[in-house]
């Protein structure tokens, strides 16, 4: 199977993964936190990027559509170990707890539905989209960490910023889920 551009871009958001690790780790301050960031904001733009593609280019493929949103969770679930591990605080914890299990339920959601041909019935909502971007930004923001202009706004610095939205994430992202398991909620009760 010849790699297409699409798939490329998937493949560059894996190989960010090690990179955010070892920028997160082992890059003097004040460097980390924006370069972890640019990292992370590079990988979201590969993840905006390759759909787009695939579908102007006409490259859409199976493998493709496997690989993208393992990319995105593994990407996703990283970043937040790694802000969990700076940050152990029980609202950071409890909020990637969230982000992460929501991923694996919905993910074994889909895959349930699909192998009884309803995979439409979870199929990727407006509320799932706007969940994404709230945790990209998040993340992002969270791992930046340093304060520049206009933050600090009323006392609240960017770090703080980022947690604030992250906690909004982890509410939509709760959001979605109960609204995927309400949507497949007639076969798992086994009714429909």
């Amino acid at each position: 199977m010849p790699i297409t551009l699409p798939n490329l871009l998937t493949l560059i958001r894996i190989g960010l993964i090690p990179v955010l690790i070892v920028a997160f780790y082992w890059l003097p301050q004040p460097w980390t936190g924006p370069v972890c960031c640019l990292v992370f904001t590079l990988a979201g733009v590969t993840d905006a990027l390759d759909g787009y593609l695939a579908r102007r280019m006409g490259q859409s493929s199976s493998f493709g559509a496997f690989l993208d949103p393992v990319a995105d969770k593994l990407m996703v679930a990283v970043a937040l170990v790694l802000l969990v591990e700076a940050d152990p605080r029980p609202l950071i914890t409890l909020s990637a707890a969230i982000i992460i299990g929501r991923e694996i339920t919905v993910s074994a959601l889909r895959e349930w539905m699909a192998e009884l041909g309803m995979r439409g019935v979870v199929a990727v909502s407006a509320l799932g989209k706007f969940k994404t971007i709230a945790q990209m930004v998040a993340i992002g923001v969270m791992l930046f960490r340093i304060d520049i202009w206009p933050w600090p706004i009323v006392g609240i610095g960017v770090y703080d910023t980022g947690v604030g939205v992250l906690l909004a994430a982890a509410t939509l992202t709760l959001w979605s889920m109960a609204s995927y398991l309400r949507a497949a909620w007639p076969r798992l009760n086994g009714v429909a």
